[in-house]
């Protein structure tokens, strides 16, 4: 474990989660499920089966890092902060260069700190064979076995025409991002494409070879021309190399041009938890398929719906089929479930930026 370092993703705003998650307090933050735990707490210690704690490094948004602090316990020195939103790419190389410079061995695991993962036994098992692969100099990624056609996934294709037995390695072919529905049916009819987890497992030397091919530009912005990391001049030198560096995701910066790219086959109860609705097939259901988190919820002649008020709050519900129904931040919103991708642009009219 030694040479494993977790990098925790955790800079996002969780819009689709509106009105729980908000700017000033993002979902995974938030206990969503209702265990005692939140999201970033339940990652964090997931990660502590993989890498020691003192090698947990959370990426996130400057306004973030108290909030980090307080509910992961680690300290500032490993909550690395962006002064602005570049997306992934520019955190994915500061992290690099970071660690490469404490490491040059170091096998870095990147995954979102937004995530739910039900079978933490597997997940381990599946990483160490992602860090196996990954000292071939392979970047790694897991692949989720498709349950359902869902257009809000990116998409793995791989040869599926032999083994495709769960862990199993293989070389990605192409990536698809969010294809629409009749691509998505074909997809995952076809048996050799998987979701793209957003976990990745790589050495902080072959991101940092793959940035240099692929993105000099960005490369250089973050590869410190003297001895900047890890020392009081780090934050200085990282906020100016953010604010020049364009805005751009690691998949499309690295993944889509690479052709040292391999899937590792998995299916330990995952979930991005990207929607209401995704969160919904994770919750206990009655015998009318309702997913209720609220102790004064009352349901008649209602099916398939999730509703999630504060404890206390009496609420009584009548004919709804399939609808979201949620009170967050003295905000009440109702919208059917198949309509939950409005969600982003229904909450900035309502907040007044739409």
């Amino acid at each position: 474990m030694n040479n494993n370092f977790g990098v925790i993703m955790a800079g996002g705003i969780g819009s689709r989660f509106w009105p729980m998650s908000q700017e000033s307090m993002p979902k995974q933050f938030l206990d969503v499920l209702g265990t005692g735990k939140t999201l970033i707490q339940m990652t964090t210690d997931r990660l502590k089966r993989i890498a020691p704690a003192d090698q947990i490094y959370v990426m996130t948004n400057a306004d973030y890092a108290d909030l980090v602090h307080e509910q992961t316990g680690l300290p500032y020195e490993q909550i690395l902060t962006e002064p602005m939103r570049k997306n992934t790419a520019p955190c994915i190389a500061y992290a690099a260069h970071k660690i490469h410079a404490l490491n040059q061995n170091a096998n870095l695991i990147v995954a979102p700190s937004d995530h739910l993962i039900l079978n933490e036994e597997n997940f381990v098992e599946i990483i160490q064979t992602a860090i196996r692969t990954a000292q071939k100099d392979r970047i790694v990624t897991l692949g989720i076995k498709p349950s359902r056609p869902d257009t809000g996934y990116g998409y793995i294709h791989f040869d599926g025409s032999n083994d495709t037995t769960l862990g199993t390695v293989k070389e990605v072919i192409k990536f698809t991002e969010k294809p629409n529905h009749d691509m998505a049916v074909k997809f995952v009819s076809s048996g050799d494409y998987y979701w793209n987890s957003g976990i990745f497992i790589w050495k902080a030397s072959t991101v940092i070879n793959a940035l240099q091919q692929f993105k000099p530009e960005i490369d250089q912005l973050f590869c410190t021309k003297g001895n900047d990391y890890n020392t009081a001049d780090e934050q200085a030198f990282v906020n100016a190399a953010f604010e020049a560096s364009e805005s751009i995701s690691i998949d499309y910066a690295v993944l889509e041009p690479s052709d040292n790219i391999s899937v590792v086959l998995a299916d330990f109860g995952w979930s991005d938890l990207g929607t209401w609705g995704s969160l919904y097939t994770h919750l206990k259901q009655d015998e009318h398929g309702n997913a209720v988190i609220g102790d004064q919820v009352h349901l008649f002649e209602s099916k398939n719906c999730i509703v999630n008020v504060p404890n206390g709050k009496k609420v009584v519900l009548q004919g709804l089929d399939d609808y979201i129904v949620v009170e967050a931040n003295n905000t009440i919103m109702v919208i059917r479930k198949i309509d939950e991708q409005k969600i982003k642009d229904y909450s900035a009219i309502a907040d007044g930026n739409g």
